[in-house]
């Protein structure tokens, strides 16, 4: 077990970045139940990278659960990538726990639409890194834990399952992939330069209510309710570890209040407070599986007629470039330091999203 210091997020001031998006709203609508007088400040530039009235929805959702809480909320609009803003507000700010999960998503995205993840995911972490650095300027306590997305791409083509942290991750199969390596490697420098603790995770495939709309189940549902054919890759072959929502922000949550101890080595010089795990289902779903268990729920749902043709809506393809044929977490590393393994099934998540599909799109 890898030793902890023991963080109390009560009257903490907590920097969410990315929290418009799926994860980070699910994070901070968990931090309003659980924490008592935090002061949580949300940075999000909410792009048009899928429809913004999907990111406007998850920010009321955290606005009407702010009233009932006692924590105080502050949102930001604005880019992590625009040095000022972030310097100002750790300037503004006494932070004492950053979970950065901004930045572009999607690896087909990547192919054709570099840019936006250089920006977001190169510049504007290294914008958090250095502002965090600074935090500990003229002897302030600054940060005490910086909690950062990564993600299960970071393992490309590795044949070898379940994925392991300890895994060989130097051969990423898009350029998404390589950003994220990129964050843990710009963390892990960060973290033995200057003592800062810091922990990467390794998302794998999250779902659920209110997610993204680029991801397979949601664009799925779409298609069918509206009577078009949905692409399934490589045939049908491929397995994912679909990890609902709820587990992730689980994970999170445990994982924020356990920041890597600082410790010195043998040759006097501090030992990197620099930790990565997985977080994933543990549990890989055949694809076709997993589609066949999500028109089942559309249909109980009443959102598809029990008579629905699906075989004349699927076409088997090819795989996609950049795409990888199976995903498999082993997050024992998680489970041995934080006691905490995922455990909610696709048909439960699934019968969930559905449930918010029906009510969002009525």
């Amino acid at each position: 077990m890898n030793k902890k210091e023991k963080i109390d997020l009560n009257k903490k001031c907590i920097l969410v970045t990315g929290g418009a998006g799926f994860i980070g709203c699910n994070l901070i609508l968990r931090l309003f139940k659980e924490t008592d007088g935090a002061n949580i400040i949300n940075v999000d530039n909410v792009n048009d990278y899928y429809e913004v009235s999907l990111k406007e929805y998850r920010l009321k959702l955290i606005e009407d659960a702010c009233k009932n809480s006692n924590c105080k909320y502050t949102f930001i609009r604005g880019s992590i990538a625009d040095k000022n803003l972030i310097d100002d507000l750790f300037k503004n700010n006494d932070i004492d726990i950053v979970v950065n999960l901004a930045a572009q998503a999607g690896v087909r995205y990547s192919i054709d639409h570099p840019d936006v993840y250089i920006e977001s995911n190169i510049i504007g972490f290294y914008n958090i890194l250095e502002a965090v650095r600074h935090s500990y300027d003229n002897g302030k306590e600054g940060v005490k834990h910086l909690v950062y997305a990564s993600s299960s791409s970071v393992y490309g083509g590795n044949k070898k399952v379940p994925f392991s942290t300890e895994d060989k991750v130097d051969n990423p199969v898009s350029l998404y992939a390589a950003t994220k390596k990129s964050n843990e490697l710009l963390a892990h420098s960060y973290s033995k330069l200057y003592n800062i603790p810091s922990t990467g995770l390794r998302f794998f495939t999250v779902y659920g209510p209110a997610g993204r709309p680029d991801m397979f189940y949601f664009s799925a549902t779409k298609k069918l309710a509206n009577n078009e054919i949905i692409k399934i890759f490589n045939y049908g072959d491929m397995k994912r570890d679909f990890t609902y929502i709820d587990d992730i922000v689980e994970g999170i949550y445990r994982v924020m209040q356990g920041a890597p101890a600082k410790v010195v080595g043998e040759d006097k010089l501090p030992i990197p407070p620099y930790a990565v795990y997985n977080i994933g289902g543990g549990q890989p779903e055949n694809l076709l599986e997993y589609v066949s268990v999500l028109q089942e729920e559309l249909v109980k749902n009443k959102i598809l007629p029990e008579d629905y043709d699906f075989d004349g809506h699927r076409e088997l393809v090819g795989m996609q470039p950049g795409d990888v044929p199976v995903t498999y977490a082993d997050s024992t590393g998680l489970e041995k330091d934080y006691g905490f393994l995922p455990k909610i099934d696709i048909r439960e998540g699934l019968s969930k999203f559905a449930k918010w599909y029906k009510e969002y799109y009525r």
